[in-house]
């Protein structure tokens, strides 16, 4: 499965295609990479891999040509942008640092990080461009699907989503980190201030998720004030 993302600059295409569940060869020497993509090159502190088993960064190496691409066009520039999925077409005329934050986070959520990889279920349903309220709604959404698997498998569900704050807060601490490792890469404000609006996403769940969340509350109110909820008719319904 992948999603492609064509942005048109000045009537210029750059394409970008991103295989959700690629491979990475953590072993490769990598020499025609660039010195920030280096593993040991302002290093996560909480990353779990070491330079002995693994020279270079995974997340570093799949954004590689996307930031050299884009290193020199200020976030300001407007751009025409597809995003073609497998079962559907995004469309939208925006900002770069919009379009690049959106394709930098699904990049890196598909990497192969292993502090990342706690957003890949988000990035196998991948909406480009979302708001803040999307992407909390989604965030909590998936993440209490995924407890209650856990509840139906016999484990112990985190109802109260403190697992969801530890995750973004591990994130909050690559995020520092990665910002230092593209920040020695960028001759521009595009790729920078795409990675700050996707840092501050989740910057907001390990801050303020409840918060958050009372901002949200009203869209799982009916007409009526109440929260939906099941009064004994079987209703299925189609949205």
């Amino acid at each position: 499965m992948s999603v492609e993302y064509i942005f048109t600059i000045d009537e210029k295409e750059h394409r970008y295609t991103v295989e959700l569940d690629r491979e990475f060869d953590f072993s490769a020497e990598r020499k025609d990479s660039a010195e920030w993509t280096q593993l040991a090159h302002h290093q996560c502190s909480n990353c779990p891999l070491t330079t002995k088993n693994c020279t270079h960064c995974p997340a570093a190496v799949d954004l590689e040509a996307v930031v050299m691409d884009f290193q020199q066009l200020p976030a300001v520039k407007q751009a025409k942008i597809r995003v073609i999925t497998g079962d559907r077409e995004y469309y939208k005329e925006t900002s770069l640092e919009e379009g690049v934050r959106s394709l930098m986070g699904l990049i890196m959520a598909t990497s192969a990080c292993p502090i990342l990889g706690h957003l890949k279920p988000n990035a196998r349903n991948h909406l480009p461009f979302a708001s803040q309220d999307e992407f909390i709604l989604r965030s909590s959404a998936i993440y209490l699907l995924r407890q209650y698997f856990t509840y139906r498998e016999g484990g112990r569900p985190d109802w109260d989503l403190q697992g969801l704050i530890k995750i973004n807060q591990e994130l909050q601490i690559l995020n520092q980190a990665f910002w230092q490792r593209v920040h020695d890469a960028c001759e521009n404000d595009t790729n920078l201030k795409a990675l700050l609006s996707f840092f501050n996403l989740s910057s907001s769940v390990s801050y303020s998720l409840e918060s958050q969340l009372q901002q949200i509350k009203p869209l799982m109110q009916n007409e009526d004030g109440e929260h939906a909820v099941n009064r004994g008719n079987s209703v299925s319904t189609l949205f």
